[in-house]
């Protein structure tokens, strides 16, 4: 891979660098972005996040399962009384009408919204076209900054074919973008046949944001117990190559922003996802494992590192090793591996043959 050394800029010792930044055309104080974890799902936690320097907050998804629960509820509720009586919801019983899944979303929102000064982004989660993507409305209008758009589709037909799964994402982009004002980020996976061309399309197609990536939490196999269970587990700084590697190949390609997600836990990862060109940074499992405190940490080394490298803002630092715009990337990517590859070899030895 070319080595590109970025020029430094001049900054005065002392001064403070700038750590604000735009993402979804939304002004942040800095970059640091709580993405979807136990700690942003509820109103305490969001406090605390806002209270120990975040820039957004990002709330858990709600799934589309749990709309079309809601949908279906509020069906059987009022079909059958469809001709009767104004007050004859009055005797329905009680365990029938109490707060669903959905109803308890759009409390949070409410009331996470109305605790902080910091953007409050909510979440939906699906994978097929249906009347749930209009449920957009109701968090816009419960006052969400933004929606980050989880399609979470993994095609276990293997008779899927890859363009079917791509349309799906598009058209369910653009049923949320219909029925909604607000931006709309959407939430990708890596495993896209060309990554790129989805990423375009999806920008075309009128995202204002691209979270690079989604990081499915796969069932595995238990040998003692013989039997397949969860495995969740935090991501690791090694997880950040993949996403940082696309973000710094599509940077110079679309007009929306980007965003980092996967594989941050010290102020190296947060450094690097903006060399490469991300606008925002975010991290769940960094938090979980360091604690809300952790963020002074990361806000803190993220401005002396912009001091010592002469660096006035984030802005300056964004996307100083993104790929330049007129290179060929299939053919900077791949000398990026056979560099890796010599590497290895030098280090390990001739097993590095693949």
């Amino acid at each position: 891979m070319t080595e590109i050394s970025p020029p430094l800029v001049g900054s005065p010792l002392g001064t403070a660098p700038e750590l604000a930044t735009r993402y979804l055309g939304l002004r942040l104080r800095n970059p640091l972005v709580a993405s979807p974890s136990p700690l942003t799902s509820t109103v305490d936690g969001v406090r605390a996040l806002a209270d120990a320097g975040v820039g957004a907050v990002v709330l858990p998804s709600l799934y589309e399962e749990e709309v079309r629960e809601q949908q279906l509820r509020t069906l059987a509720l009022t079909e059958p009384f469809e001709t009767a009586h104004g007050e004859a919801d009055g005797y329905l019983p009680r365990q029938l009408t109490g707060p669903d899944a959905a109803t308890r979303y759009l409390r949070l929102v409410e009331r996470a919204v109305a605790a902080v000064d910091v953007p409050v982004m909510a979440s939906l989660n699906g994978s097929t076209l249906g009347g749930w993507t209009a449920f957009a409305r109701q968090i816009q209008d419960a006052g969400a900054a933004a929606l980050e758009l989880n399609v979470y589709l993994v095609p276990g037909d293997p008779h899927t074919g890859a363009r079917e799964v791509e349309d799906r994402h598009v058209e369910i982009l653009y049923a949320v973008k219909d029925a909604v004002s607000l931006p709309v980020a959407v939430k990708l996976n890596p495993y896209f046949s060309s990554t790129g061309e989805m990423a375009v399309r999806l920008d075309r197609a009128g995202a204002d944001g691209l979270v690079l990536f989604n990081r499915f939490v796969h069932p595995d196999v238990d040998p003692e117990r013989l039997v397949v269970g969860p495995a969740p587990s935090l991501s690791s700084p090694t997880e950040a190559r993949l996403p940082r590697a696309w973000i710094a190949v599509l940077w110079s390609h679309l007009s929306c922003s980007l965003a980092a997600t996967t594989g941050v836990d010290g102020p190296g990862d947060v450094e690097a996802y903006l060399l490469a060109g991300a606008d925002v940074v975010m991290t769940a499992s960094a938090l979980l494992r360091h604690g809300v405190g952790h963020l002074g940490v990361l806000l803190d080394e993220l401005a002396d590192w912009l001091r010592r490298k002469g660096y006035d803002s984030v802005d300056d630092a964004r996307a100083r090793l993104a790929v330049p715009h007129h290179t060929d990337a299939t053919a900077y990517e791949r000398a990026g591996f056979v560099t890796a590859l010599e590497a290895a070899r030098h280090r390990y030895g001739g097993f590095a043959q693949a």
